[in-house]
């Protein structure tokens, strides 16, 4: 099995909690948060969605997919145009709010197939480049691909997580 392979099987792990995380759950519960100082399921799937998107198409060349297919003019955040969450406040936390899970979904779905359009062309040879000079050692394309695949699956676990909570509270 080549390296790609394993590579899209993990991505597509991801897409199949992002959607299970966020199925069926009402604008409330999307927007919910446990405590004024947590997250809810709308800020975690939205924040890994757009680290994915933006890592994705830094370490490939590509547009983002929140601006080339006009997602952040669907969300209508309050947020900077290339915001990903990183470092986000509470208050800022609060500003990332949906009104349907269907946006949340139909993001990832977009971001996703992007994400497996590039997989798809990595050879073993392209997962050596260097992709970030800023860190020492300098990062790989192949270490970009598995850290954003391992920040993505920790909080889509966590928008589970919290999925549950909220369901829990209201049994």
């Amino acid at each position: 099995m080549h390296a790609k392979d394993i590579l899209i099987d993990g991505y597509g792990r991801i897409q199949e909690e992002v959607h299970a995380a966020v199925g069926g759950l009402d604008p409330d519960d999307l927007n919910a948060r446990p405590t004024a100082e947590t997250n809810s399921v709308a800020w975690l799937v939205w924040h890994l969605t757009r680290v994915q998107d933006d890592h994705m198409a830094d370490a490939f060349g590509l547009d983002q997919v929140w601006l080339s297919q006009e997602w952040e003019k669907r969300f209508g955040l309050d947020l900077p145009r290339l915001d990903t969450g990183y470092g986000h406040s509470a208050a800022k936390v609060g500003k990332v709010r949906v009104t349907d899970g269907g946006l949340l979904t139909g993001y990832y779905d977009a971001v996703h197939a992007q994400t497996l359009q590039a997989l798809r062309g990595v050879t073993a040879a392209e997962l050596e480049r260097v992709v970030d000079e800023r860190w020492d050692p300098p990062v790989t394309l192949g270490v970009r691909l598995v850290s954003v695949l391992s920040d993505d699956l920790q909080h889509v676990g966590q928008a589970a997580y919290v999925r549950g909570l909220l369901q829990s509270a209201a049994a």
